[in-house]
């Protein structure tokens, strides 16, 4: 009988997609959820939230890491690139995303190993993402019945979860719930993080004073950045 995992980050579509598995009672064994260690802290109360009814319906959870620490991997690691030799990968998105390439890496392992069929949170309107090649084992439950990111968001909070940190919703500032420290995020969500979350905002300056890497490129480190959100602030008083 084949196994069925649903890849789960807890952020809106994968746990909307959670939630129509359960709801539809289609096949699915175990949860599986990769944690890099650099979530928002409402992600793992989402998740503590789900656990249960996962328990009452018989559903394995399984957690995942990376091989080595983000922070090593991040600021420590002995590296011989391009540009000379280094400590750290730096910053984790764009062109070098090297924590979803663990990720995947780790997580498509597991589920090999399985012989299993993997569940992927992707909706219907991501059509790059769909587009893109993928291995045969792998599902798209959101694109399959038609669900938008907004009715997966709207899903979620109907069923009460709402991502909250420090008295804000993360989906009111934030166009995705990935990592913090993630350097995909735009402006207008990083400076939305320096206005609404100011110890994540600490975090990032923290991240970096540790790394050779300007977050946004060029002239756009945390701390040109947080200039600039600064400037704006003071003219708009």
């Amino acid at each position: 009988m084949n196994w069925h995992i649903a890849s789960v980050s807890f952020g809106a579509d994968s746990l909307a997609m959670l939630i129509g598995l359960i709801e539809r009672r289609l096949p699915l064994d175990e949860v599986l959820f990769y944690d890099a260690g650099m979530e928002f802290e409402t992600t793992y109360r989402m998740r503590d939230r789900m656990l249960p009814l996962l328990r009452r319906e018989g559903i394995l959870y399984t957690e995942l890491r990376p091989r080595r620490e983000f922070l090593y991997m991040m600021l420590e690691k002995p590296v011989n690139g391009k540009n000379g030799f280094h400590y750290g990968y730096s910053w984790c998105g764009g062109p070098c995303r090297w924590g979803t390439g663990e990720k995947i890496r780790v997580s498509d392992a597991y589920a090999e190993a399985r012989g299993a069929t993997v569940y992927v949170g992707i909706a219907a309107d991501e059509h790059k993402r769909l587009a893109k090649k993928h291995k045969q084992y792998k599902r798209f439950p959101l694109a399959e019945w038609g669900v938008d990111e907004a009715q997966a968001l709207a899903c979620c909070y109907e069923h009460g979860f709402d991502w909250r940190e420090d008295g804000v919703r993360l989906y009111d500032i934030l166009s995705r719930v990935s990592c913090w420290c993630c350097a995909n995020k735009n402006l207008t969500e990083l400076e939305n993080i320096y206005h609404s979350l100011p110890r994540y905002w600490q975090g990032l300056c923290d991240l970096q004073e540790r790394t050779h890497r300007p977050m946004k490129g060029p002239g756009k480190s945390v701390f040109d950045l947080e200039r600039r959100f600064m400037e704006k602030s003071i003219k708009a008083a």
